[in-house]
C-alpha cells in the first residue's frame, strides 16, 4: 500500500483489535481472526495489532510477532495494518522489520517507556526506528504533553516515512497547538484518545480517530465518524451520548479497565473469552452486569 493510500485509510476510524487468550492463557488465534474479520467486514479501513487495547505489554516477542502474522495474513488488503512495536531500538527495529516481511502497511511506535526522556532523544529514537524501515508507514503514539511541534517538525525532515500522529494528550486546546506547529497538513492527525474525544480534537484539526469500541460494534465508530466527516456535530454527539456509560466505564480508575470493558462485552457476544493478563483484571459482576444492560441498549443481544 503506497503512502498516500495508507493516509487515507488512517484518517478514519483506526481500531485496536483485542489478543483474545484462550482458557489456558495462550493466544487464542481462532478467536482473534473472528474478531478481526468483524473489524474489517463491518466497514473498518485501519487495524493496530499489538496495540495498547491488545495488551501489547504483556505479550512475549513471539506471541507479538505470531499477532503481526495472523492479523496481515487475515486482512490482507482489505484494511491498512499498522503493527505496534516499541520498549528499546533494537526491539522495536526488529519488530519493525518483522512486519515488512509480514506484509504490513506500517507501524505504531508506542510512547517510549523511560523514566528519562529528553525530546531531542524523543526525535532521535524515533527518526532511528522510522530509518530501519523506509518502505513502511511510521506512526508516533504521542501521550506526553511535552513533546511539540518543534520536535514533531524535525522528526518529520528526518523520516519522511512519518505520515501520521497518534496524538493522546488528553487537552484539545495542547492538541491544536502542536498540530499548527508541527505541520496541520503535514501527518494525519489521529485523536488517539477514541470516540468520546473525537468530535473535540476534529474540531481543531484531527482526521481520524483510535477505537477499541470498534471490536464490540463497528457500526457506531462508524457512525461518529460518518457524522464528523459530514460536519454534522450534533449527530456526532448523539453517538457520543449512546457510547458514553460503555468508556465511562474503560476510563475508571485511570483506565484500569480499559480493556477488560472490550473483552467482557466480547465474551457477552460469544466472539472470545473474558480472560486478560496481568496487570490488569477482569471486571465485577456489577460492571458485567452494566455491560450486559448496554449491549441490550445497543440492539447486540436480546
Amino acid at each position: 500500500m503506497g503512502f498516500e493510500k495508507l493516509k487515507e485509510r488512517l484518517a478514519g476510524v483506526v481500531s485496536i483489535p483485542v489478543t483474545p487468550f484462550d482458557a489456558a492463557g495462550e493466544i487464542d488465534e481462532a478467536a482473534l481472526v473472528t474478531v478481526l474479520n468483524r473489524l474489517v467486514d463491518g466497514g473498518i479501513e485501519a487495524v493496530t495489532p499489538n496495540g495498547n487495547t491488545g495488551e501489547y505489554y504483556a505479550l512475549s516477542e513471539p506471541e507479538a510477532r505470531r499477532i503481526t502474522e495472523l492479523t496481515t495474513v487475515t486482512v490482507g488488503d482489505r484494511a491498512a495494518v499498522i503493527v505496534g512495536v516499541g520498549n528499546s531500538v533494537p526491539h522495536a527495529v526488529a519488530a519493525a522489520r518483522h512486519a515488512v516481511r509480514a506484509g504490513a502497511d506500517a507501524i505504531m511506535i508506542h510512547q517510549p517507556v523511560h523514566p528519562y526522556l529528553s525530546l531531542d532523544g524523543w526525535v532521535a529514537y524515533h527518526a532511528e526506528i522510522a530509518a530501519a524501515v523506509p518502505e513502511l508507514g511510521v506512526v508516533p503514539y504521542v501521550r506526553n504533553p511535552r513533546v511539540d511541534g518543534a520536535h514533531l517538525a524535525e522528526l518529520a525532515d528526518r523520516a519522511p516515512n512519518v505520515v501520521g500522529v497518534k496524538y493522546s494528550v488528553p487537552d484539545p486546546v495542547r492538541f491544536a497547538t502542536v498540530a499548527r506547529e508541527a505541520g496541520l497538513h503535514r501527518f494525519v492527525w489521529i485523536a488517539g484518545l477514541a470516540e468520546l474525544a473525537a468530535p473535540g480534537y476534529w474540531a481543531v484539526g484531527a482526521a481520524g480517530f483510535t477505537s477499541g469500541l470498534a471490536n464490540v460494534d463497528p457500526a457506531l465508530s462508524l457512525g461518529m465518524l460518518d457524522a464528523l466527516r459530514a460536519n454534522d456535530f450534533p449527530a456526532a454527539m448523539r453517538v457520543w451520548d449512546q457510547i458514553r456509560p460503555f468508556e465511562a466505564l474503560r476510563a475508571a480508575n485511570e483506565s484500569e479497565n480499559n480493556v477488560s470493558v472490550v473483552k467482557e462485552a466480547l465474551a457477552q457476544l460469544n466472539i472470545c473469552r473474558r480472560e486478560v493478563r496481568a496487570p490488569i483484571a477482569t471486571l465485577s459482576e456489577a460492571d458485567r452486569a452494566r455491560i450486559a444492560e448496554l449491549l441490550a441498549e445497543w440492539g447486540l443481544t436480546k
